[in-house]
């Protein structure tokens, strides 16, 4: 053996720890994603369910008014 292998071994092993830590980082980040992913897939339902809400509130409010407004110039 030279002089030389036996440092080559031990970049070696470290490089593959870095890369066993780097793919472990990796799988972290995409699961963290693919929560994300889901959570922003539910918050943009939800939104439209309250925007459709929003608006079917404001056009009853709407009406109420302009009842109100018609019975207030027959009198």
């Amino acid at each position: 053996m030279t002089e030389k292998e036996p440092h080559q071994s031990l970049d070696i092993k470290d490089l593959e720890k870095k890369l066993d830590q780097l793919i472990e980082l990796y799988l972290s980040v995409k699961d963290e994603n693919e929560t994300l992913k889901s959570k922003q897939e539910t918050l943009v339902l939800e939104k439209a369910h309250l925007l459709e809400k929003t608006t079917l509130a404001r056009n009853r409010v709407e009406a109420m008014i302009s009842r109100l407004k018609t019975m207030g110039q027959g009198s």
